[in-house]
């Protein structure tokens, strides 16, 4: 069994029905019923800022959508958002270094494309 955190790319081609952008891997492990596969809050704020700014387009239930896919939801601690202090500056995004921080502290493989990740430490599934 893997705790996997999945990150907000690959929602976006879930929920947008572009799945074959994720690779075999990543959606074998996504499907296997004996891992336990997380969908961050911090995930989910981004989708709705980029709803907002215009710079995603996905239809207005995108929230139920999201439920649908039956990954859990992983709400943000404080020790989360402390432990982002800690991360080296390999990447700038914000949600993607708190996502690090909490896949590292909730001992998560991340499901991600973004190659840069992998240089935090936790182990990144692609």
């Amino acid at each position: 069994m893997k705790r996997l955190l999945v990150d907000t790319n690959v929602i976006v081609w879930l929920l947008t029905g572009d799945r074959e952008r994720v690779s075999a891997t990543a959606c074998t492990a996504l499907e296997d019923e004996h891992n336990e596969v997380a969908v961050s809050a911090v995930t989910v704020w981004e989708l709705a800022i980029k709803r907002s700014l215009g710079k995603l387009v996905i239809e207005d239930r995108w929230p139920s959508a999201l439920h649908s896919l039956g990954f859990e939801p992983l709400p943000v601690t404080a020790i989360h958002a402390a432990a982002v202090e800690s991360l080296p500056w390999h990447h700038r995004d914000p949600f993607d270094r708190l996502l690090v921080a909490q896949a590292a502290t909730e001992a998560r493989v991340l499901v991600s494309s973004d190659e840069r990740l992998a240089a935090y430490g936790p182990e990144v599934l692609w």
